[in-house]
């Protein structure tokens, strides 16, 4: 399947794609000699690049979930939730930590984030953020990230195919893969 042409509405994300994105941002982090202890990654959006970066860096991974796109089919922001626990492995959060998320839209679930961090987790010493890409309308620039998109285009990425497959269409969706 091939993907769609990007405009400045949308931009279309193929999976090898958004691969090479993640490893190009990872690539950005290391190059600025920044030393962290953990990845604390968003869900939902930020979890596969939040699982290559602990891979890529060897730290544990935390997972804390946001959500805030379920208006009008999840096309438009609602209000932020912040999940009240976060999924992590070894010991508390703390130390240096790198929140990592997909994008920043509108900036406001890594500003309240962050917010909830320091408010929160009294060990974390230092958080900087990574992001794939920040839209113009951003209120708030990442630490690190590798694309700016000025004209805030809806970012088609290639897990979203998965939003609206059920179950009982695997069989089907499966088929158009075959030889």
């Amino acid at each position: 399947m091939t993907t769609p042409v990007s405009t400045d509405n949308d931009l279309w994300v193929s999976w090898d794609e958004y691969h090479r994105l993640i490893e190009r941002l990872a690539l950005k982090v290391y190059e600025s000699n920044w030393q962290f202890d953990m990845v604390l990654c968003l869900a939902r959006g930020g979890v596969r690049p939040g699982d290559v970066f602990s891979r890529i860096f060897d730290v544990p991974l935390a997972i804390l979930s946001t959500s805030s796109y379920r208006e009008e089919a999840g096309t438009k922001q609602g209000d932020l939730d912040i999940a009240k626990y976060m999924t992590m492995t070894k010991g508390p959060l703390r130390g240096k930590i790198l929140l990592v998320d997909d994008l920043a839209d509108s900036g406001v679930t890594l500003k309240k984030v962050r917010e909830h961090l320091k408010d929160n987790y009294t060990d974390v010493t230092d958080v900087k953020s990574a992001v794939i890409w920040v839209k113009g309308c951003s209120a708030i620039k990442p630490d690190y990230f590798l694309e700016e998109l000025p004209h805030n285009p809806w970012i088609h990425q290639p897990f979203e195919d998965y939003d609206g497959l059920r179950p009982h269409q695997l069989s089907a969706w499966l088929k158009k893969f075959e030889k």
